[in-house]
């Protein structure tokens, strides 16, 4: 493959440290390359090097003669007083553009909904990403560099680009540069890997996953070369305290393959454990949505707006689920519901005594309070300690141990809290949420500012929290990994999705799909007489009846599994078999639903 730009020897110093000391790499054609690192390690810097905006105090970049580079920054630049097709095409006549399948594709992937004539002044800030997106992908660059193309994007539109970029780099013809902390988005994207740490660059073969193996594998050796210095280092000690030393075999040291690292790992949680805690702590009632919905009055022109309707959902102590669903769908509506600051236009919301909910929320009014305080006096206010884990893992940390567990360096507890980044004081303001001691916590857009490794920090913290825990975001990675199930607000109605986040893309693809069709003035047949017609709609109602009695049995059985006898494995094998046996019937009875649905339409 050809070789498109390339670093040789940089070295970036700032005032108060030094960013990188003689970093030398280079990226080729087809390569697909994703950047990780803590924040502040310099991601940013190198993109902005290799693009040629910003100068290294020495070495030098090159790139092929010819070669077109195109960024995508983390701010917005898109001009004022422009159109959004001005922006995105520019002068180009419409007949040229409109005549490019991957400009089509572009326009259909990202500018859904975007009016083409509107003013780009007028836009929202996910908006205005998405033009910023667009304006790049529809050029013919050689090398494009991204810098967090997925902030502001929902989980459909991550997706989308994913695919776009794999497509596109399919003939092996440009090169790609990625810095974000999504880490699905880079596993389904990236061919490599490029860690930016301690003033280095250091590769890796493959996406996020097997970069995660080989940084084991590599933390591995060094822990084994590490051990056997010290062990050398205690016996020079032994010989030089007692004399000769004694005759003694060395120490063998065996290096497993990556794959044998993580065999005889357990579950990342304990979830009997950390559902009969969350039973303790919470009883067993914690919230039920009983046929509730929400219709927000009219405003001025504008109609009544119905945003959920017939929502039946009975969250279980120590449930874990993640809900989705489009911008405007309703989703803060029914987080609102249950923490009790919406209340219900119809149906009923009825919660358990012990109850107490907390919202990590994309605004961090917690700290408003705290600005001009250190942190170390902030979080020392709360508490003196807090348990973390389950059973005889459990543990007490202080808020200090707690502050060093999410990244906080010793010399930041002394650092003012509005003087944090904007990393910092998202650790920070979760942890003053989780020392208030919840129950109930529910985030909403939690992974915004926070690096992978902080976001890996931040999953094991969860890993050992004994409470029910909804979180409504659109980092692919964090929900599957922090929740057990997965809901979706759909038409208004809230829907499970035994397929998780896979499942939710197919039924919005169906509703593109159906929404572009175009409608004729007679109804459209569906290919079924009047009898079968009224045997089905039958069907589907009281399929619907079924599922939400199965939901039911299904939170009720997992609520008292928490309160077996834990010693009777018998017992609740035979407990957990039935569990199984009612969600198989779930999906049993969503996937007939599905059959149907799809027969009326």
């Amino acid at each position: 493959m050809a070789h498109l730009l390339g670093a040789e020897a940089l070295h970036l110093e700032f005032p108060t440290r030094i960013v990188f000391d003689s970093v030398s790499l280079g990226v080729d054609e087809g390569d697909r390359i994703g950047i990780v690192g803590r924040n502040g390690d310099g991601k940013s810097s190198l993109m902005a090097m290799l693009a040629g905006r910003l100068e290294p105090d020495a070495g030098r970049v090159t790139v092929r003669g010819g070669v077109r580079v195109g960024v995508l920054d983390q701010a917005d630049t898109l001009e004022s007083g422009r159109s959004v097709g001005e922006a995105v095409v520019g002068d180009t006549p419409e007949h040229e553009w409109a005549g490019s399948a991957r400009v089509r594709d572009v326009i259909a992937g990202l500018l859904g909904g975007i009016p083409w004539d509107a003013q780009v002044d007028t836009l929202s800030g996910g908006q205005r990403r998405r033009v910023a997106l667009a304006a790049l992908l529809v050029r013919d660059d050689d090398v494009i560099m991204l810098d967090e193309p997925t902030n502001h994007l929902d989980v459909e539109a991550i997706a989308w680009l994913a695919a776009h970029l794999k497509t596109r780099w399919a003939a092996n013809a440009a090169g790609l540069l990625v810095v974000t902390h999504d880490r699905w988005f880079l596993d389904e994207v990236c061919t490599r890997t490029w860690e930016v740490h301690d003033r280095i660059v250091e590769p890796f073969d493959g996406g996020y996953a097997a970069y995660i193996l080989q940084r084991v594998e590599r933390d591995r050796q060094a822990a084994s070369i590490e051990a056997r210095r010290q062990n050398l280092a205690r016996k020079e000690l032994a010989w030089l305290r007692r004399g000769a030393p004694a005759r003694t075999s060395k120490p063998k040291f065996r290096i497993d393959a990556a794959n044998a690292l993580i065999a005889d790992v357990p579950e990342i949680r304990d979830k009997t454990e950390l559902q009969s805690l969350a039973v303790s702590r919470l009883g067993k009632d914690v919230v039920d949505l009983l046929d509730a919905g929400v219709t927000y009055p009219p405003v001025g022109a504008d109609p009544a707006r119905e945003v959920l309707r017939d929502v039946e959902w009975r969250i279980a102590p120590g449930e874990r689920t993640g809900v989705l669903g489009v911008n405007g769908a309703g989703k803060s509506t029914l987080l609102g519901l249950i923490a009790g600051t919406v209340e219900p236009t119809s149906g009923r919301v009825k919660r358990g005594k012990t109850v107490k909910v907390a919202t990590l929320t994309q605004r961090m009014d917690e700290l408003d309070a705290h600005l001009d305080d250190p942190v170390r006096v902030v979080i020392g206010r709360l508490r003196t300690t807090y348990s973390f884990g389950t059973g005889s893992k459990a543990t007490e940390l202080t808020p200090g141990q707690l502050l060093e567990r999410m990244g906080f360096s010793s010399a930041q507890l002394s650092t003012p809290v509005k003087d944090l980044s904007g990393g910092q004081k998202r650790r920070l303001q979760l942890l003053l949420i989780l020392l208030d001691q919840p129950n109930v916590l529910i985030l909403d857009e939690p992974t915004n500012d926070l690096d992978t490794d902080m976001l890996a920090a931040l999953e094991d913290l969860l890993d050992t929290w004994p409470g029910t825990l909804l979180v409504v975001s659109h980092d692919r990675y964090f929900l599957e990994r922090v929740t057990d199930q997965q809901f979706a607000i759909l038409h208004g109605r809230l829907r499970h999705l035994p397929g998780g986040v896979d499942e939710y893309l197919r039924l919005r693809a169906l509703d593109e799909a159906h929404a572009a069709a175009p409608t004729a003035s007679a109804p459209v047949s569906t290919g079924l007489s009047g009898a079968e017609l009224r045997a089905a709609q039958k069907e589907l109602a009281a399929l619907e009846r079924r599922m939400q009695k199965l939901e039911a049995q299904i939170s009720t059985a997992r609520a008292a599994l928490a309160d077996h006898d834990q010693s009777d494995y018998v017992g609740l094998g035979a407990e957990m078999q039935r569990i199984g046996a009612l969600e198989t019937e779930r999906d049993e009875a969503e996937t007939r639903w599905f059959e149907i649905t799809e027969q009326l339409d």
